[in-house]
């Protein structure tokens, strides 16, 4: 019938069904970076929790939006997630300086999970030591952060190398989405 909204039925399949989940942020997050992989992640059936250098604080956003952390990454270990997602803006200055932060980046990696991070986001593993020889991209500001950690830096709206899933800026969430939950789920997913 003309002019009636039809129900959408492009998310009854859940990729990410059982899945386990974390968003990172720091003070100074970029919103829609933390917001709407959180959401998408959650569209897709995964278990979503927020996490920062301490659990039950509430953080502010660049943009204003507040959020508070369910756990402390310090809390975490590689078993107890699936995929990481770091939200770039400006928290992760002080993420990557935080030693649990480190540590549950190089857990996941050593354990090929998903890591995703998008913007400036790309400090946390450059920190973490885990970028050698790897290729990323991120924001054009932080390249040269990600050459001296050992990283190919490439100018790309998503780059994908192996568990790695990378983007420069909020314009790119929707292809670093459709990336990372690719990885997630074990497709080939080149980028």
């Amino acid at each position: 019938m003309a002019g009636r909204l039809v129900a959408v039925t492009h998310h009854t399949v859940k990729h990410l069904e059982g899945m386990h989940a974390a968003v990172m942020i720091g003070p100074q997050f970029e919103d829609t970076e933390a917001t709407y992989p959180f959401y998408r992640l959650q569209e897709e059936g995964a278990e979503v929790v927020l996490i920062g250098t301490e659990a039950g604080r509430e953080l502010i956003g660049k943009r204003g939006q507040p959020l508070t952390t369910d756990r402390a990454a310090s809390e975490l270990s590689a078993d107890d997630l699936d995929l990481l997602v770091i939200a770039g803006g400006m928290g992760p200055d002080k993420l990557r300086t935080d030693e649990g932060v480190q540590r549950l980046v190089r857990e996941m990696d050593v354990s090929g999970k998903p890591i995703a991070f998008i913007c400036h986001a790309g400090w946390v593993p450059a920190s973490a030591g885990i970028l050698e020889g790897r290729r990323v991209t991120s924001h054009p500001t932080i390249a040269d952060d990600g050459r001296n950690a050992g990283a190919e830096w490439e100018d790309a709206e998503v780059v994908v190398d192996g568990n790695l899933v990378s983007s420069r800026r909020p314009d790119d969430l929707p292809p670093f989405m459709a990336a990372l939950i690719g990885v997630a789920v074990g497709e080939t997913v080149s980028a």
